[in-house]
């Protein structure tokens, strides 16, 4: 498999917002699909839009699309009897990464997750981002919510496309090969071992009826725990190095390590305006509270720091010099924090084009003015104790879970 962090020219892409435009364009392309598609994602869930998706699914495995469906084994609760019925009637195939054994999360190495989001359809389209497979309006584990929660994905045609359908088919293959040998299935496992080896040449060429438009150039991003263990945040270090204008993050999970945090602290030195846009509401206790004994250090240094309250923040997004000669954006599935990082398989994709960074630019700064909340550094060195004691201990645990893996962070 080629390289995932070089950025090439001949791409299309699409800037999708939160689910409302995700899920419409990507049930478009699924009654589309004529070959195969191959779906990865951490949450998929069968309320509304979710539901909506599943049913597009079947449609395709109906019409004799190959149907390929990983969800993860913490994210995704078990397939209702309806739906697991209707997938195997329709010929939809469903694969859970890492199911939890009876320990559950006591184990470590169970802390490596299933995080990307990615969709390929025919060799021809592909998605990326952080939304999972989840109506905006519905959360697990507080209902309905009053407003969406914010987050992005883009769609995409060029070469990146061939790398999410090569990354989504080794992960398949080698999570089948598993299941062979666990059946002591030796021989069909070692044919799903040599099958995730493949170059799987399935991209198709183009037609008069669909000719390439050369309109940004832009990358995949992985991050796994074999051959990219750190493209992802090494990819982040050197955009932010390389800044002289302006950085704009948006991260439902911020907790960088030492060496991300430096960059951004020396980049506002430098006088590159800096901001970071942050989860708001109480969502999880360890992520709401351990980012926050990290704050002090960040505004001491110029950093401005907004707080998304409108609704869930879940996107992981950045944009850097938008409006000038070098611009970055990436958007995908990962957070700036241990558990993405270090842990789990993450995917995103870097655009280098004007147009879209101003188009992502535009969309932070709406959330950033008028759907969040500027934290003034006084006002949070002066938070409350009891804030300030919940915010240490989970910054606390976060430390203690990094040393049960044996990482440095």
């Amino acid at each position: 498999m080629r390289a995932t962090h070089s950025i090439r020219d001949g791409h299309q892409i699409r800037l999708l917002e939160s689910g409302k435009e995700f899920f419409a364009a990507l049930i478009e392309a699924l009654d589309r699909s004529h070959s195969h598609v191959q779906l990865e994602t951490y949450i998929f869930d069968f309320h509304g839009a979710g539901a909506q998706v599943a049913e597009a699914l079947l449609r395709a495995g109906a019409r004799g699309v190959r149907v390929w469906v990983v969800v993860d084994g913490v994210g995704t609760a078990p397939v209702p009897n309806a739906w697991r019925q209707r997938f195997a009637d329709a010929g939809v195939q469903w694969r859970v990464y890492s199911p939890l054994s009876s320990l559950g999360l006591l184990i470590p190495s169970r802390w490596r997750r299933l995080h990307r989001k990615l969709c390929v359809i025919d060799g021809q389209l592909a998605f990326c981002g952080g939304i999972n497979i989840l109506d905006d309006w519905y959360d697990p584990y507080h209902g309905v919510l009053d407003q969406p929660r914010l987050d992005f994905a883009v769609m995409a045609t060029g070469a990146l496309v061939q790398e999410v359908q090569e990354t989504t088919a080794q992960l398949w293959w080698r999570m089948q090969a598993v299941r062979n040998v666990r059946q002591h299935n030796f021989p069909e496992a070692f044919s799903s071992f040599k099958a995730a080896g493949l170059h799987l040449p399935w991209l198709q060429p183009d037609t008069p009826d669909h000719p390439r438009q050369i309109v940004a150039k832009a990358g995949l991003l992985l991050r796994d725990n074999l051959l990219h263990r750190s493209h992802i945040e090494k990819a982040y270090r050197k955009a932010i190095g390389l800044a002289r204008h302006e950085i704009v993050i948006a991260n439902a999970y911020f907790l960088p390590g030492r060496k991300v945090r430096q960059a951004l602290i020396h980049a506002a030195g430098r006088g590159v305006r800096v901001r970071l846009l942050l989860q708001g509401r109480y969502e999880y206790f360890m992520q709401f509270h351990a980012v926050r004994p990290v704050y002090g250090e960040l505004l001491a240094a110029g950093i401005e720091i907004h707080e998304y309250t409108a609704s869930f923040l879940h996107a992981k997004v950045a944009v850097i010099d938008a409006h000038h000669d070098r611009p970055w954006a990436t958007v995908g599935s990962s957070n700036l924090d241990p558990l993405s990082l270090l842990m789990a398989r993450e995917a995103n994709v870097v655009v280098a084009d004007g147009a879209f960074a101003q188009q992502l630019h535009t969309r932070l700064a709406r959330a950033i003015d008028h759907e969040s909340q500027a934290i003034e550094a006084g006002r949070f060195a002066d938070r409350p104790r009891l804030q300030r004691l919940l915010d240490g201990v989970a910054y606390g645990l976060m430390r203690l879970m990094l040393f049960l893996t044996g990482k440095r962070y």
